[in-house]
């Protein structure tokens, strides 16, 4: 995997943000109701976090970093973390909240990992 490819994949992810954003705001806005603050937490912290992965990648180019893991964890992030925020206000499944935590863990440790190799393999 090269940096190309995770840039076109935040890139990617930036864009079904803004369309599944579209259909929240659209398609599903009957369903979502109640659970509309959940689902623009979703919105915002994949935005976020696919940002987040664009900016890995230029930074893997710029600065020669092994930044995969970082990669990694944003993206199982999303999946885990914003996954389940759309599944609990959408569909209602609320069982799914114990599975938000464990995304937002791995975005911190993506952020932490981040930091640790832009400080300690810059020179």
């Amino acid at each position: 995997m090269n940096h190309i490819f995770i840039i076109k994949s935040g890139v990617i992810l930036s864009l079904l943000c803004v369309v599944i954003g579209a259909f929240g705001a659209h398609l599903f806005a009957n369903m979502i109701g109640e659970k509309l603050d959940v689902f623009k937490t979703a919105i915002k912290y994949q935005m976020f976090h696919s940002l987040a992965i664009i900016i890995v990648g230029i930074l893997a180019k710029i600065f020669h970093l092994d930044l995969k893991l970082s990669y990694y964890l944003f993206c199982f992030g999303i999946v885990l973390f914003c996954g389940s925020l759309y599944l609990i206000s959408i569909f209602k499944y609320s069982f799914l909240g114990a599975i938000t935590p464990l995304g937002g863990i791995l975005f911190i440790l993506g952020w932490v990992l981040l930091f640790y190799k832009l400080s300690y393999n810059i020179s």
